[in-house]
């Protein structure tokens, strides 16, 4: 069944031979009418189209095509698909083959980090040219075969897709986590509690049973007990707490005030620690909406990271850039830094450099600022230093006006 009806061109293409010059000249304008109309369908498409041949060379591509490539108008066959996408053709090698006999498509998610760092996805579908019926060739069977196979290959930039993909999961899986870390920490909350009754009971049976001064060595050790009960008691609180993430209480606050607040708090041991500490800002700033403790919060659990990171003193150096739509504060440390690889995984949870850290700082850290509509960076260089970047949305944006024009209508 054909595909399309047969139009008036393809009627005057099969008597191509008996038309006289100027019928030739109108037919060549109806084609190339046609090509442009092609043509500006194709670079309406957001998927990339690029026609290559067996080896590879790259015959056409739109617009979407070139873009996503980086491939010139002077490249076009000059340029092999494998060139712009490294390590495709190793991948491909076997299937290419098989293609039009075994298998009818192949598809590659590859990344491309020029001209633009994304995600393609990559379906690659052959297709034979109509052979010239008219000329007798002069290949042999297999390089006639050859020469009309074509490869057309669909590009699709599917970045966004794969990192909401990936931040759902990893979302998931940290909802998963804390569904589990709740539910052992409310499991082991149980036998403290009967724990820190018994011990009552045995504080007053040892009173009745012994004299005072036989009760007295006894009854130390049971404090010893009674008061390693309650510290795990309370770190099963802290850490619920955390997990536990309340809702924002949103209000009007100074950031420059709550960082003066922690460092207040902090003075003793960043004197201690002989660690150098600079504030610096060059414009009012104004107020931003936020929870105050929260906030408070992830200044403490920066500047302690920062201050433990720097163990044979340094300096820190707090700095804070105003923006039309919010403030960037910046945490820099001159301490050990982070390794190149660990840098993607300090945000996931029970991830650790530290040989008495619990993984969860940074992540809470990650929760609080993205509650609050903000967002955190960092950047760190091994035995140089860290940097970590605070934006925070101003609690109301001024409108940007348009510049008056100098002829205003009267």
């Amino acid at each position: 069944m054909p595909r399309r009806r047969t139009s008036s061109l393809d009627k005057v293409l099969g008597r191509i031979e008996s038309l006289d010059s100027s019928s030739l000249t109108v037919l060549a304008q109806r084609l190339a009418r046609e090509r442009s109309l092609l043509e500006a369908v194709f670079n309406l498409l957001r998927e990339g189209v690029l026609i290559i041949d067996p080896e590879g060379f790259i015959l056409y591509a739109n617009e979407s095509g070139a873009r996503m490539t980086g491939l010139r108008e002077k490249d076009i066959g000059e340029l092999t698909l494998w060139k712009l996408v490294p390590g495709l053709h190793d991948s491909l090698e076997f299937e290419l083959e098989d293609l039009q006999t075994q298998i009818p498509s192949v598809s590659r998610e590859v990344s491309i980090s020029y001209p633009e760092d994304i995600t393609v996805r990559l379906y690659i579908v052959p297709f034979q040219e109509e052979e010239d019926q008219t000329t007798e060739s002069t290949l042999p069977p297999e390089e006639e075969e050859k020469q009309w196979k074509r490869f057309a290959v669909i590009l699709s930039d599917v970045t966004k897709e794969k990192e909401s993909t990936a931040k759902a999961l990893e979302s998931e899986r940290i909802q998963s986590l804390f569904h589990l870390a709740a539910g052992v920490a409310h499991e082991l909350g149980n036998p403290l509690n009967s724990l820190t009754i018994h011990l009552q009971l045995t504080e007053r049976k040892i009173r009745k049973a012994l004299p005072p001064a036989e009760a007295e060595k006894i009854l130390d050790s049971l404090n010893i007990c009674r008061g390693e009960v309650k510290r795990l008691d309370g770190i099963i609180q802290n850490f619920l707490g955390a997990i536990r993430l309340d809702s924002p209480d949103f209000q009007k606050l100074h950031l420059l005030d709550l960082v003066e607040d922690v460092l207040k708090v902090l003075g003793e041991e960043l004197r201690d620690r002989d660690i150098e500490v600079e504030v610096e800002w060059k414009r009012q700033l104004p107020d931003i909406s936020a929870d105050r403790n929260q906030i408070k919060q992830v200044l403490f659990n920066l500047l302690k990271n920062a201050m433990e990171a720097m163990p044979r003193g340094g300096f820190l150096r707090i700095s804070f850039r105003r923006h039309d739509d919010g403030i960037s504060m910046l945490i820099a440390d001159t301490g050990d830094g982070i390794a190149r690889d660990d840098l993607g995984k300090v945000f996931q949870p029970y991830f650790t450099t530290k040989k008495q850290g619990n993984g969860l700082g940074l992540m809470i850290v990650h929760r609080i600022m993205r509650a609050h509509q903000g967002h955190i960076g960092i950047e760190s260089r091994e035995g140089t230093g860290t940097v970590i970047s605070l934006f925070f949305p101003t609690h109301s944006r001024s409108p940007r006006l348009l510049p008056e024009s100098p002829n205003p209508k009267k």
